[in-house]
């Protein structure tokens, strides 16, 4: 069925509406409950829930959809980027209420995260949407489906019923893993929080999607903070040839065009199906700094990352799996041999698979939280 862009304009509207009312309800609830003096864990454990499962998924999808729509007009560009740290600060936000160890100061947490959201909301109603409706070279209906598509994708996973009555011990965990990571990056050391969260997770992981998003939030804001290192280009490649700036015979992986759930699936499904010496090329739209240090958590010694090209707009890496581990531990940790120039990017902002010769379609055993 085909929308117009009118229906997709008002269609887009109706779900923020519907997002901003089921928000401003379990507020409410939490609210009652801390006001009369009962229980108020199971109320802002159902916040939590609905905001790591319909919020932020949604948040993510609408960076991947209409925020790239929106960047694209230069009087845009710094609202786009405004509301972009607002998604942040909501999961932030998030992370602190789960946090919380007094009804007054879940309530607290849960209020100012649901004035943000309603803020936040208001201002692509406002300023964002109407100028790409108004815009010819703008698909709003496309962006629509696309958006609803990687929403689902996000918030696809097996889940099974929990005793609700049972303290949840791995969230508290990530939590309290989360936090020390923060504290760690706000001392400077922003390579060593990104480092702990992921190898944490890699011992932690479990089957929990509301858990996978806040560590995928968490590794995407602790990466802003990792200021030091440069960025070393690449040359060439173990392939010893490049053609047109890709190495050349290796398969070419895009995943722009997909979900953040669907891109970790066909990034580690790729590398498990390489053979000793080979690799390929992923394309992104935003820096996948997050995704290496997922590499180096579950894969020490035996990958090898190159940077071929390091945005504004699109960002190339050669992932391979060396010869031998050996040359994976030198590999992993930046470029390869041959010729290369190393470029500092601190001052660059970080921001459908492509036909690859043997497309994997097999996701590894254990899928790791989204972090490409």
């Amino acid at each position: 069925m085909t929308i117009t862009e009118n229906e997709a304009f008002e269609a887009m509207l109706a779900h923020h509406q519907n997002l901003g009312d089921e928000v401003a309800r379990r507020v409410g609830a939490l609210r009652a409950a801390v006001e009369s003096e009962r229980a108020y864990e199971a109320a802002a454990a159902e916040f939590v829930a609905y905001v790591a499962d319909e919020v932020l998924p949604h948040a993510l999808a609408e960076e991947h959809t209409v925020y790239q729509a929106a960047r694209a007009r230069p009087e845009l560009a710094a609202t786009v980027e405004e509301m972009t740290a607002e998604h942040r600060s909501l999961a932030s936000s998030l992370e602190r209420l789960a946090q919380s160890s007094s009804g007054p100061d879940a309530l607290a947490q849960a209020e100012a995260l649901g004035a943000l959201f309603a803020t936040h909301v208001g201002k692509e109603n406002d300023l964002l949407l109407p100028p790409l409706q108004a815009d010819k070279t703008v698909d709003l209906a496309q962006l629509l489906v696309q958006m609803h598509r990687l929403t689902e994708a996000a918030q696809h996973a097996t889940s099974t019923e929990e005793d609700s009555s049972a303290p949840d011990t791995e969230s508290r965990m990530l939590s309290l893993l989360l936090d020390a990571g923060g504290g760690l990056a706000e001392a400077g050391q922003g390579d060593r929080a990104c480092r702990l969260v992921a190898q944490a997770w890699a011992v932690l992981r479990v089957p929990r999607p509301d858990l996978a998003v806040r560590v995928t939030a968490a590794l995407h804001r602790l990466v802003r903070s990792v200021t030091a290192e440069p960025v070393t280009f690449t040359a060439a490649t173990s392939t010893g040839e490049v053609r047109n700036g890709e190495p050349a015979n290796e398969a070419l992986l895009d995943v722009r065009d997909l979900a953040p759930a669907q891109r970790h699936e066909a990034i580690f499904a790729a590398y498990s199906a390489l053979a000793r010496g080979a690799g390929f090329v992923l394309v992104n739209d935003h820096d996948p700094k997050p995704l290496r240090y997922q590499f180096e958590a579950e894969h020490t010694g035996e990958f090898a990352w190159d940077v071929l090209e390091a945005g504004p707009k699109v960002w190339r890496v050669r992932i391979g799996r060396p010869a031998s581990p050996a040359a994976g531990a030198a590999q992993g940790k930046g470029g390869t041999g041959g010729a290369e120039a190393e470029l500092d990017v601190r001052p660059f902002p970080t921001s459908s698979v492509t036909s690859p010769s043997s497309p994997p379609t097999t996701p590894s055993a254990q899928e790791p939280a989204s972090c490409s």
